[in-house]
């Protein structure tokens, strides 16, 4: 994730220490909300985004999990998801994202949830929203969720409906934001963005003053499951989708509006935010670029300090690697199939710098991108090594002497 807010906007977040390294300073979040900071990215325990069911109430057009509403035989039992807590307890992960399908679709969630709680674990949910009315949301806010990430393809109904296979999911989803807004859960959107969509950001920005939400995180396709379906985006359409998220979410900081809004999968908006910067002459250019630098991108993401668990309890590098598992955990610990680095393939993520190919490789900016989702890069060229197809720097942009030569790096304030 790159937390535009931050980078540009000069805020603070809960996840400030982890994302970045640093403290804050200027607010004091609940310690549900609270994330700690390791002392190097690469130290970092993984966040597990663990998709609780497959199981879901829609069928949308980029779900990479290729989820329909049936019921799916060898998901986890209650009790052994509850193992897995444990041993994510013990093993200090950073977060836990409970995901889907659609979570909400699993019986004992909040049970799991409460569960996870009572181990101490920063726990996150990601839903489609349709099935949050006022009681699922007030016990979101009794068990003390750090957020809620609520999907919305666009803010026309007719656009949303046609993405999520559903009509009425649009009224459903705002339903269910709406709820947690009155209760007071920390809520916010997720956007997927892609050729359909990105064109619609203006008048999304405007919903996102209208409705008074408070964080958005847009997400750049990665062609999984019914994803792989979807046309990709131009590298001059994704830099117009970009421009435009750094511009507007700039806007509305400087106009005093508390407002988080993110990027992910897609590490290269690092280099092509710094650029942008040093374009403008921005006073904390060189902040900015110390704090990518710390943050390393994809280098220390898939793999290191991002995981999942999917409906079986299969161990990937992340949400989207769902074709390679490095063991499950009905068999060993998550703790220890995290830390087995005889898959070269686990190894080669803990330490990817050297195998990056062709552009990637030889990319200026590839200690502070990492080489981007390395899942997009094998899913469309069959090689985990190989250039990020998604990525849309030039070819003037990437070339030249190595970013850490314009790094006059000073120790985090952590």
């Amino acid at each position: 994730m790159l937390d535009v807010s931050v980078l540009y906007g000069g805020l603070e977040t809960p996840s400030t220490p982890h994302r970045y390294g640093r403290k804050i300073t200027q607010i004091d979040p609940p310690p549900h909300q609270r994330m700690a900071v390791a002392r190097s990215a690469s130290e970092r325990r993984p966040i597990v985004v663990w998709n609780i069911t497959r199981t879901c109430n829609l069928k949308c057009v980029h779900c990479y999990t290729d989820s329909h509403a049936q019921r799916y035989p060898d998901e986890l039992t209650t009790e052994q998801a509850k193992a897995v807590l444990d041993d994510l307890a013990r093993f200090k992960a950073p977060a836990v994202l409970f995901s889907g399908g659609e979570p909400l679709m699993r019986p004992d969630l909040f049970e799991l949830i409460a569960y996870a709680r009572s181990k101490d674990l920063h726990v996150v949910i990601s839903t489609n929203g349709t099935l949050i009315d006022r009681a699922a949301a007030e016990h979101m806010l009794e068990h003390k969720l750090a957020y809620v990430g609520i999907s919305l393809d666009s803010p026309i109904a007719r656009v949303h409906d046609e993405f999520r296979g559903m009509e009425g999911a649009y009224e459903k989803t705002m339903t269910g934001f709406r709820h947690c807004v009155k209760v007071g859960q920390k809520v916010g959107l997720r956007l997927t963005l892609t050729r359909q969509t990105w064109q619609n950001l203006d008048t999304l920005f405007r919903f996102i003053e209208d409705e008074g939400i408070n964080r958005a995180c847009f997400y750049h396709l990665c062609p999984a499951g019914r994803g792989s379906e979807l046309a990709a985006m131009t590298p001059a359409e994704t830099q117009q989708a970009v421009d435009r998220i750094y511009d507007r979410t700039r806007d509305m900081i400087e106009r005093g509006k508390r407002v988080e809004i993110l990027t992910v999968d897609n590490h290269c908006d690092g280099p092509y935010l710094y650029l942008k910067m040093l374009r403008e002459g921005h006073p904390r250019t060189q902040q900015v670029l110390e704090m990518l630098a710390w943050n390393g991108g994809g280098r220390y993401s898939s793999g290191v300090g991002i995981s999942n668990i999917d409906f079986y309890g299969n161990v990937h590098a992340d949400q989207f690697s769902m074709y390679r598992s490095f063991g499950n955990v009905k068999e060993r610990k998550f703790s220890d199939i995290w830390q087995d680095l005889s898959d070269p393939i686990m190894a080669g993520l803990k330490d990817r710098l050297p195998l990056l190919k062709g552009r990637c490789g030889s990319c200026r900016f590839k200690s502070i991108c990492g080489g981007a989702l390395r899942a997009r890069a094998e899913l469309m060229c069959g090689d985990p090594w190989a250039s990020d197809p998604g990525c849309y720097l030039s070819d003037e942009q990437i070339t030249g002497e190595p970013i850490e030569n314009e790094l006059e790096l000073s120790s985090p304030n952590a």
